[in-house]
């Protein structure tokens, strides 16, 4: 009985399982990669939408602030200024007694100094403002446009407070975060486009659309 001569044979195997494992490892490797880029674009895209809905929330205070009135700390004010007359002294009375009847926690909206928002402010043009397609820029005016504003430098006081945030990240996770952060800015604009129908709750501003 004649034997096949099998020399050579287990590194031909060899080669082949180490070609067969480079390619999974490749693959492995590459879909790794994906994921991970994926994952940045993700986060990276909430992260987004978290800034603009700050933004949003910006915009909606300071137009109800405005038509409502700043809020006030009544322990801040000063007094009429020196040689008021005694009616000057009498309002500054009356309008403190005031303030402090309505105030909450210390402060309370002055409503002196309330005002309907009006399109009197030439809006700078960035590029965020010149996104909005559907908008005539030709003569254009707003009632208030804030641009870059940073995000990171908004939430700061949120990183102060190492007591809670050494439980949840290392120093250097918080110093990357506090650093990733501070790559967002945002800008955000208002328009009055007069009074308009609405059926939702709220507070006087629902009277007119912004």
């Amino acid at each position: 009985m004649r034997h096949k001569n099998e020399k050579g044979f287990a590194l031909v195997l060899s080669i082949v399982l180490l070609l067969v494992m480079s390619l999974m490892g490749g693959a492995l490797i590459v879909i790794s990669s994906g994921d991970h880029q994926s994952n940045n674009s993700s986060d990276q895209y909430q992260q987004t939408f978290y800034v603009a809905e700050t933004a949003l929330l910006e915009g909606q205070k300071s137009l109800i602030n405005r038509m409502m009135g700043p809020w006030v700390s009544v322990d801040s004010l000063t007094g009429p200024e020196p040689g008021a007359s005694a009616e000057d002294i009498e309002a500054y009375g009356n309008y403190t007694a005031q303030l402090s009847a309505s105030a909450v926690g210390g402060i309370a909206r002055d409503v002196d100094k309330r005002d309907l928002p009006r399109n009197l402010v030439a809006p700078t043009e960035t590029p965020c403002f010149n996104s909005f397609r559907n908008i005539v820029r030709a003569g254009i005016q707003v009632t208030e446009h804030v641009i870059n504003k940073n995000f990171g430098t908004l939430i700061g006081p949120v990183f102060e407070n190492t007591a809670e945030l050494d439980v949840l990240a290392t120093p250097q996770q918080i110093a990357q975060e506090r650093e990733f952060l501070q790559r967002f800015r945002y800008e955000w604009f208002s328009v009055n486009i007069g009074s308009a129908p609405f059926t939702g709750t709220g507070s006087s501003i629902k009277k007119n659309n912004y």
